[in-house]
């Protein structure tokens, strides 16, 4: 018999050779032989029948074998769980009451005529398919090859793929050309540390890893490229965390010429992000447009300083309110000691806060404190008719109210009346509310209840899986104040365009000066987290010479840093925008994934270690005296 399927060519007959058919396929073939081939997952003996759950990357086949067929069922009595086989038979429909609903080839089933044994396996130090007890991190990683086995990893490979061929996509049909930057490059100021590989042939010097594409993709720009994009890999060496790997990651990178507006490259990527939160994860994009401190767009601009001031971050989860309310005004004059030596004054309202008990008030403060506060000042709010109910603080709920709030609080017997009326018309509380204070000097509040902000909206599961919210994050300062150095330093990086160009650099005289210049910088924010950084690109020699001359930088250093990329402005460089978006970041969110590492088949570890290859390494002696270490 000879017969060939060409389209999804799984099925073929050559000779009575058989081509290996995928499981999901058998559903559709009751009638027909073929060949599958995968893993044991189980095997349950049942005298005279012998029942196999095969498995490969599209799930689970029950295999049959017949004591009829004795050298197919004597092989099948030896196998066990991770063997790897390959079975041919007649694929035929299960008998009424035998049907598995809860997999695709549950109607149907493999007579098995001829079995092969592939591999056999030892027993697997992780249990990849154990609903329960499931193996720290660094077990699983250090068995990954196993660990990926898993149906979820197998599901997230997938859906890496198929993100990136939808970015793939979309960039094509907008006319991005893609192009390949260099891996090996020279070390530059980009806000990270380096990875340094030492030369062989240039003794004495290091090449690095780039932090970004930044440099070649301006260069390229220079050299006549209208719309460039890669899907870049990155290196920078910095302590990993949750929602950032360590040492290399992914980022969709793009650069478009002619463009002097960063809105320009807003609307040019912002369908993009639709795109992969609606049709790829198939969740609901929030329509933010109402919100007070945005533009009025579904996917809002928002400036910097709204940002901190009315969330305490640059990067608010927006998916929820609880908007920090300054109450600076409403305390001008108080007593209280611990507002009225405070800077700034601001508050939260908590919805349903006072089911709260005091335990995790503390831990709350604990965590108020982690951030630089002295504690946590509250007002639980509880609405009640008879004033003979009250626990704490009576104040009316508003004039002429029939009803009244008891004010329970530490810190309720310090304010006046006054001071309790204009604080109620700011929170406007409902029953059961908590409003929760910081006070301090405006940085120190706007962060403690950013914080918080986020950390209460995770204790009421605030945060809804199924919704993406993303906002435009605008009008970065192009000099920020580093604390731990004592000195300014670049808010984001060097390459942006400072808005009013050079007459804005030149007009800073002061600190103070500089820290007012604002960047035609940009993020893009997504559930709290950033996903994309980019800008209008400084694309003139004597913009980017001031703007490290500000820091104290000379022109021989610039040179030194950026000599290709200074030397190309010389020769007619047209002004470029472009940006960056964090590819594993977002993958991470869309699928509901907590930690970032999980996005990617071979990942390292909390402490930067891969713990299957086990690198880093010691290297031979002999490799280093080559290099002249």
């Amino acid at each position: 018999m000879q017969r060939r399927l060409v389209k999804d060519g799984q099925i073929e007959y050559n000779n009575r050779d058989m081509k290996r058919t995928f499981n999901i396929q058998a559903a559709q073939l009751a009638g027909e032989k073929i060949s599958v081939s995968g893993w044991v997952h189980s095997r349950r003996d049942h005298g005279g029948l012998i029942f196999v759950d095969l498995r490969d990357h599209t799930g689970l086949l029950q295999l049959v074998f017949n004591s009829d067929n004795p050298e197919a069922f004597s092989l099948a009595d030896e196998l066990r769980d991770e063997f790897v086989i390959r079975a041919e038979g007649m694929v035929r429909e299960r008998a009424v009451g035998l049907k598995n609903d809860k997999i695709p080839t549950g109607a149907v089933e493999l007579v098995v005529e001829r079995l092969t044994l592939l591999n056999r396996a030892e027993t697997l130090p992780i249990q990849p398919f154990a609903e329960e007890n499931q193996a720290g991190e660094d077990l699983r990683f250090k068995y990954r090859y196993l660990d990926l086995r898993r149906p979820k990893m197998q599901d997230m490979l997938k859906k890496r793929a198929e993100m990136y061929q939808r970015i793939h996509q979309y960039m094509d049909d907008r006319d991005f050309i893609e192009i390949q930057t260099p891996i090996l490059a020279n070390s530059s100021p980009e806000g990270a540390r380096d990875f340094l590989i030492p030369s062989r042939l240039q003794e004495g010097k290091f090449y690095a890893l780039p932090q970004a594409p930044q440099q070649f993709k301006q260069l390229l720009m220079v050299g006549g490229v209208p719309r460039y994009y890669q899907l870049a890999a990155c290196f920078r060496d910095e302590d990993p965390r949750a929602d950032r790997l360590y040492g290399e990651f992914y980022q969709l990178d793009l650069e478009m010429s002619f463009v002097e507006d960063g809105e320009e490259v807003r609307r040019e990527v912002e369908p993009l992000m639709r795109q992969l939160a609606t049709e790829f994860a198939g969740k609901k994009l929030l329509d933010l447009s109402g919100l007070a401190v945005g533009n009025g767009s579904p996917i809002p601009r928002i400036s910097y300083r709204d940002a901190m001031e009315t969330y305490g971050s640059d990067k608010p989860d927006l998916r929820f309110g609880m908007e920090l309310i300054d109450l600076t005004d409403v305390f001008a004059d108080t007593e209280f000691g611990v507002f009225k030596n405070a800077e700034c004054i601001k508050a939260i309202c908590v919805k349903n806060g006072a089911s709260l008990s005091r335990k995790q008030i503390d831990q709350f403060t604990d965590i108020a404190k982690s951030e630089g506060a002295g504690g946590l000042a509250y007002i639980k709010y509880v609405t009640i008719k008879n004033t003979d109910e009250a626990q704490g603080y009576v104040i009316p709920m508003h004039t002429n109210a029939p009803c009244f709030y008891d004010v329970i609080s530490p810190v309720a017997k310090f304010l006046s009346d006054e001071e309790h009326k204009l604080l109620i018309d700011k929170m406007n509380p409902e029953d059961g509310d908590v409003v929760f204070f910081g006070a301090d000097t405006r940085p120190v509040v706007n962060a403690v209840l950013g914080r918080l902000r986020n950390e209460f909206a995770a204790h009421f599961n605030l945060k809804k899986s199924d919704e993406v919210a993303l906002a435009w994050i605008i009008d970065f300062p192009f000099y920020e104040w580093d604390d731990r150095g004592k000195k300014l330093d670049f808010g984001h990086n060097p390459f942006s365009m400072p808005k009013g160009g050079l007459q804005a650099l030149e007009a800073a005289a002061t600190d103070a000066d500089k820290l007012a210049i604002v960047a035609d910088q940009f993020d893009m924010v997504m559930n709290g987290y950033e996903i994309c950084s980019g800008g209008v690109r400084n694309h003139n020699p004597a913009v980017l010479y001031k703007v490290f001359d500000l820091l104290g930088f000379s022109e021989s250093y610039v040179e030194e840093k950026f000599g290709a990329m200074l030397g190309a402005f010389k020769y007619g460089a047209p002004p470029h925008a472009g940006c960056a978006f964090g590819v594993d970041r977002i993958l991470m969110e869309l699928i509901d994934e907590t930690n970032v590492r999980e996005t990617l088949a071979f990942p390292k570890n909390g402490s930067g270690v891969d713990v299957m290859m086990d690198s880093p390494s010691t290297v031979d002696p002999a490799q280093l005296r080559e290099l002249g270490l």
